[in-house]
This record gives structure tokens, sequence and C-alpha cells, in this order.
């Protein structure tokens, strides 16, 4: 398969996930920054104003980094399982697995609409957050960075879901027992110089802590973790689950009988 005709089929596919999520906007993208708002008003106003303020900022100044964050990667992750394991269920998977499309431009172009969709819900969160805070972006290209590998590191991340996925439920599985804990213990809410020591030192192992505070430092110019740190972590786990989910696919894993 030459070049131009994997460009046609990334691109193919991309737009198809593109339009699979952008056609039920209010299913897909209100959802969220309804719920984000809720966040600023309970967290931020509310209880925000008994907290004070986090390294010279706002309680709800503190949290839009993490919380635009959160919406990005729980969104990327959900497109991505759900159309992946969709089209398992509905075979049409196995038509691109017996054509001549590398599993590799097939992966990519999943992975793609996860991102986009990530990226425009994490878009529609931040006009949200503005109706409740001023936004002065410290570094956009660390904030514009973050956002991007994120989306797509947890868009791979629902790939592998989807293809180990055997059921609906099984989806849903990761979600719920890891992805939300780690995202909420991630520092969203609180400085992790915040904790004892020992604490400080557990959540360093938590993966989603140097994606959220590389993003605060892009927003506010704050971070408790070295930014140069962050970003290797962030490129080591997409190209490792890259790798991954082309071996997945290549061995034939939840799709051969």
């Amino acid at each position: 398969m030459n070049l131009n005709a994997q460009y046609h089929a990334f691109k193919t596919i991309t737009i198809k996930e593109f339009l699979r999520f952008i056609r039920i906007w209010l299913q897909t993208i209100v959802p969220p920054a309804i719920t984000i708002a809720l966040y600023f008003i309970i967290f931020g106003e509310l209880i925000g104003s008994q907290i004070g303020d986090i390294d010279g900022f706002s309680y709800i100044d503190y949290i839009v980094p993490g919380l635009i964050l959160m919406s990005v990667i729980s969104n990327s992750y959900a497109n991505c399982v759900s159309s992946f394991f969709s089209s398992k269920f509905h075979r049409s998977v196995e038509e691109m697995m017996v054509s001549p499309l590398p599993n590799y431009i097939m992966i990519a172009g999943f992975v793609t609409g996860g991102m986009l969709r990530g990226i425009v819900v994490g878009i529609a969160v931040t006009l949200v957050s503005m109706f409740f805070t001023r936004l002065e972006i410290h570094s956009y290209a660390v904030t514009i960075a973050v956002f991007v590998l994120t989306s797509v590191l947890f868009a791979l991340a629902g790939f592998i879901n989807a293809v180990y996925a055997k059921s609906f439920d099984d989806i849903s599985i990761i979600p719920t027992f890891i992805l939300t804990p780690l995202t909420y213990l991630g520092g969203i809410f609180y400085s992790i110089n915040m904790l004892p020591e020992f604490w400080q030192n557990v959540s360093l192992a938590n993966p989603i802590l140097y994606m959220i505070n590389a993003f605060r430092y892009g927003l506010l110019g704050v971070t408790d973790i070295e930014l140069t740190t962050a970003f290797i972590i962030i490129i080591l786990f997409i190209v490792g689950l890259f790798m991954f989910a082309l071996q997945l696919l290549n061995r034939g894993v939840g799709i051969k009988p």
C-alpha cells in the first residue's frame, strides 16, 4: 500500500471518527462542559472561598488547569474505546484487518479521532471556565503541547482497552476503577506539597500527576514537578502504548477467534 493510499485511508478513518462524535454534540460536548461548570460552582466558588490561595493563586484559578485536562483525558479515552469496540462488535474492523491497510494507520486514525474529541471538549471547557476565572496563559507552547500529547496518550489507552474488551460492560471497568481514581488523585484539587512526605512519594507513581502539573505550568507558571521530567514521562507512555497497541493488532488479540 503506497503512501498516498495510506494517507487517504488515515484521512477517511479520522473524518469518520470526527463526524461520529460531532453529529451528537449534545451528548459528547455539552455534558462535559456542564459538569465542569458545576465543579467550578461547587469547588471553586463555594468550597474554594474557604480554602484560600495556593502557590499565590486563588483556589478556583489553581484548579482550572486540572479540570480542563480532566475533561480532555476522559473524552479522549471514551471516544477511542467506544468507537473501536463498536467496530469490533459490528465486525467492521475485520474488513480493515484483511485489507492492505497497515495496522499502524488504523491505530493512528482511531487515536486521532479520540484526540480531536478531547481537544474539542477541552476547548469547550476552557470557554466555560472563562465565566468563572480569567485565564492568563503563561506558556502557549507548553499548554498546547500537553493538551495534545495528553489526548493522544489516553486515546491510545482507550484503544487498548477496546482491543481487550469482550462486552460493552468491559469498556467501563478501566475508567471507573483505574482512570477516575488516578485522575482525582493526580493533583487536580491540591498541590502535592500539601501532603505528608510519604504520600508525596506515593503520588509520584501516578502518571496523571505529571500531565496535570505540566499543564498547570503552561497556564499558571507553577508546578510541583520538574517540567522536563513530565514531558519525558508523557512521551515514553505514548511510545510504549503505541507499540503495545500495534503488537496487539499484529497478533489479532481480541479480534481473531
